[in-house]
């Protein structure tokens, strides 16, 4: 979405639209793009290892009580992003959520 890009990743748009190219493979080669897109799914990554040991110790209900509250701070730290470290930080606790709701 050219807003979005154009607020939290201003290079990618810029290249986006220079780029005139009917290849579009690998238009969006940003580094803290991609650091944004992947942090979700590594932080789910690591947080389904380490939610084993807290589902044992605490039990399904109070884990996946956590994984929730994880997943709406993380909602609302995205809801409110202005700079580009929330986005990450927003993505990073919903990856947590959804690490701890997946065990």
């Amino acid at each position: 979405m050219d807003p979005f890009l154009m607020k939290f990743f201003p290079s990618v748009y810029r290249k986006k639209n220079l780029d005139k190219s009917s290849n579009k493979y690998c238009q969006y080669d940003s580094p803290t793009l991609t650091m944004f897109t992947s942090s979700l799914y590594l932080a789910a990554l690591l947080s389904s290892l380490v939610a084993s040991s807290v589902t044992r110790r605490f039990g399904r209900k109070l884990s996946m009580f956590f994984g929730g509250l994880l997943f709406l701070i993380g909602a609302l730290v995205n809801g409110f992003a202005e700079y580009v470290w929330m986005l990450i930080v927003g993505r990073i606790l919903l990856g947590f959520g959804i690490g701890f709701a997946n065990q």
